[in-house]
């Protein structure tokens, strides 16, 4: 029976249900309450189980509406409730969007644009495929940017290594090609940060905080940006930067080949057609109806959003863009001669609902910690931070959840992390958001190890790199990630977004 788990999955199924049992048995613990006490093993249960696997990480999260219910916690018709908030629709909308242009090759057309764009040098081509990657896993997964991302990378590496016979080997294995494959993975993470939709933990976040602190404004696509695009904007540049001159020392020099495989590329995928024109034309308007949906303070200038002049801004949320948009793509038609529409329904379940139940997972167990009074437990355990600096306290939550990123999914540590770090700031009298923005940034740079991420290990699995490589270049990215997270969150992007470490506002009280 149990021949089917691996060591760590095994180990984790005992731990789990073992630690989980001796919490039912055990009494609370000092002065936590019952309700507490039984939420903290339901999350210690949940915990162990998303870090060790040993069932899917979206069956785990399904946990609290079997628990809650019987644990007398909280009744299962509320439970429930978090598996449809709303911004999972935001995500399922997004999804949709991402599978109509990967149905009619729309996201292959505009990175193989932005890497003959860039230029032909070696150095340059890297920076294409990082910028392409980077750009469209802001709105597609990480995960299936690199898969289509991959074999064009392939194609090129293989055309330059055929004018190039004395092209720089690295442990048998040509710098560009190792160079290209890790730019390749390390942008798609990147990447994801710079928007709402480009990554699980970004919406996980967003919905946990909402469910934490209801009273809140909240954070929407436009918001986000302002968050996300800065971190893009300057570690995309930096990573590609240390690939090319300090990891693996790519010359200056042009490379041969490069541009016929993807002028061939873009000659295989045609003329662009109506629906690829059509899908374009829902993608740039849900854009805008994202990032223009509550009104824009820019300085002086003020945008006034849509949801406002219709009167609906109390009622319109970036999932109702979302949604709508993917309506349209089930009825406006892609192909009428095959009676074909933008959007169907043999892709559309494609997408991957797990993610989606992850989501109401994550927003169960929070409001499990907020109602059972555990999270209040937490914040007075962990007086010990009192009196440390805010700047060193976002260093430590950074790096911590970096490396802890390395074994876990970044999902995962997002969801268990952002309750706690809600907890403690509240008790350390500090803006939420001062712990909660720089961790949900942190997990997705993680560089050193294929487990990390799945764009690390598909470009693991293309046989360009090796694991020490891919470690030696890893490391030296997370420590910057450690470094750099922190400082850019505390001087740059909480000013931007008006947030000030000493000041809580009312709705955190």
């Amino acid at each position: 029976m149990f021949k089917s788990y691996t060591i760590r999955q095994g180990i984790g199924l005992f731990a789990g249900l073992f630690i989980f049992a001796l919490f039912l048995i055990l009494p609370p613990f000092g002065e936590m309450s019952r309700d507490a006490h039984l939420t903290a093993a339901a999350a210690l249960l949940m915990g162990i189980f998303w870090v060790t696997e040993p069932i899917p990480i979206p069956a785990t999260a399904l946990f609290p509406l079997v628990l809650f219910p019987l644990l007398k916690l909280q009744k299962a018709s509320a439970v429930a409730l978090a598996y449809g908030d709303k911004s999972i629709f935001l995500f399922m909308g997004g999804f949709f969007i991402a599978r109509s242009m990967q149905k009619w090759n729309l996201h292959r057309r505009i990175a193989l644009y932005i890497i003959k764009v860039i230029g032909t040098e070696k150095r340059k081509i890297i920076l294409g495929f990082m910028v392409s990657t980077a750009f469209l896993s802001m709105w597609i997964s990480n995960t299936a940017t690199t898969l289509m991302m991959l074999p064009i990378a392939v194609a090129v590496i293989v055309s330059i290594e055929e004018f190039d016979k004395n092209m720089h080997l690295n442990n048998g294995l040509s710098s560009f090609g190792t160079a290209l494959m890790l730019g390749i993975a390390y942008s798609a993470s990147i990447g994801g940060i710079g928007t709402l939709v480009g990554t699980p933990p970004n919406i996980i976040f967003i919905s946990i905080s909402k469910a934490l602190f209801p009273e809140s404004p909240g954070i929407g696509f436009a918001y986000w940006l302002v968050i996300g695009l800065p971190v893009v904007i300057i570690m995309l540049p930096i990573a590609w930067y240390y690939l090319v001159t300090v990891g693996f020392r790519i010359k200056k020099e042009k490379a041969e080949g490069h541009r016929e495989v993807i002028d061939n590329k873009i000659k295989e995928l045609g003329l662009m057609s109506k629906a690829e024109k059509r899908v374009l034309s829902i993608f740039i308007l849900t854009s805008l109806g994202w990032i223009f949906r509550e009104t824009l303070q820019i300085g002086h200038l003020k945008i006034i959003g849509w949801s406002n002049l219709l009167g609906v801004e109390k009622y319109a949320h970036d999932s109702t863009v979302a949604i709508g948009a993917a309506l349209l793509l089930f009825i406006i038609p892609g192909d009428s001669e095959k009676r074909e529409f933008l959007l169907d329904w043999e892709n559309a379940k494609k997408i991957p609902w797990g993610i989606l139940i992850l989501f109401g997972g994550g927003i169960a167990l929070a409001l499990g910690f907020k109602e059972s009074g555990l999270s209040e437990w937490i914040g007075k355990s962990l007086e010990f931070f009192s009196g440390t600096r805010v700047l060193l306290i976002i260093f430590i939550v950074c790096t911590v959840s970096i490396f802890l990123t390395e074994m876990t999914s970044n999902t995962a540590t997002t969801t268990l992390f952002i309750p706690i770090l809600a907890s403690l700031a509240l008790f350390l009298k500090i803006h939420p958001y001062i712990v909660m923005i720089p961790v949900t940034i942190s997990v997705s740079l993680a560089f050193m190890l294929p487990v990390a991420t799945p764009p690390n290990a598909i470009v693991f699995s293309s046989g360009y790199i090796k694991i020490t490589d891919m470690a030696r270049a890893g490391i030296v990215l997370n420590c910057i990630g450690c470094i750099l997270i922190p400082l850019l969150c505390y001087f740059i992007i909480f000013p931007l977004i008006g947030i000030s470490p000493t000041v809580i506002p009312q709705w955190a009280h």
